[in-house]
């Protein structure tokens, strides 16, 4: 047989696609037990980068100019190579903004840490 796979070669490759199959499905399951804990919806949300600063901007500018686009990724994409061939002064208003909520966001956690404190210091009085 020229050209054609001799057996040992096909059983090879099936033995080789057998182990990759049951050791895809071991890794997908989840200890029983373990789990995220629960998110407070009081915490507050972090801030948004510079660039995510800038993107809130020029959405509204691609979507003006693009009204038929649909595509989440192309406004994605665009706002990357935009954001890339700016220059450091081009991005400093973006970068400022970015710091402003960054400031508040760590005014605000603090005070959020505080009420944690205070709630659970009251929990444990309670005992």
């Amino acid at each position: 047989m020229k050209g054609g796979k001799s057996k040992t070669e096909s059983k090879r490759a099936d033995a080789k696609l057998a182990v990759n199959k049951k050791g895809a499905a071991t890794k997908t399951r989840k200890p029983a037990g373990k789990g995220k804990a629960a998110k407070d919806p009081n915490k507050p949300k972090r801030p948004p980068s510079a660039f995510f600063v800038f993107m809130e901007e020029f959405r509204k500018v691609f979507n003006k100019e693009h009204p038929d686009n649909k595509a989440v990724s192309a406004v994605g994409k665009a706002a990357g190579a935009k954001w890339k061939t700016m220059s450091d002064a081009e991005k400093a208003p973006y970068v400022a903004k970015s710091e402003k909520r960054k400031v508040e966001y760590e005014k605000n956690m603090r005070a959020y840490n505080k009420k944690q404190v205070g709630s659970s210091l009251v929990m444990c009085s309670c005992l």
